[in-house]
């Protein structure tokens, strides 16, 4: 678990995040973007005191259907999910707080039944 550097051109399928046990962030963007790469330092720091997180850095664009079942338009986008279901969503993070916020409320989510 914990922070992944690079983002991976293989997406898993829906089903299986929707599937995905415990606490999860699926992170939409691309290694070319420059709002993603300034975000780096930010979405690093917020991870260092949540290393239990799975986080799932996900290349997105056009014909990827994780990114449009999600509705992602704009990059990076972080979706926080708890056993699969959306908890908190940071489009273009402009703080390691408000990530760390989200975080926090992801950690305090009930979890699915």
């Amino acid at each position: 678990m914990g922070l992944n550097a690079e983002y991976s051109p293989v997406a898993p399928e829906r089903k299986d995040v929707d599937a995905l046990k415990d606490a999860t962030v699926l992170e939409f963007g691309t290694g070319w973007c420059g709002f993603c790469r300034g975000a780096q330092p930010l979405i690093a720091e917020a991870f260092a005191a949540y290393p239990q997180v799975r986080h799932l850095k996900i290349e997105d664009g056009p014909g990827r259907p994780l990114g449009r079942s999600f509705r992602v338009k704009l990059w990076p986008t972080l979706v926080f999910l708890r056993d699969g279901v959306e908890v908190a969503r940071i489009v273009r993070p402009g703080s390691a707080a408000e990530i760390t916020e989200a975080l926090r409320e992801l950690q305090t989510a009930p979890a699915k039944e």
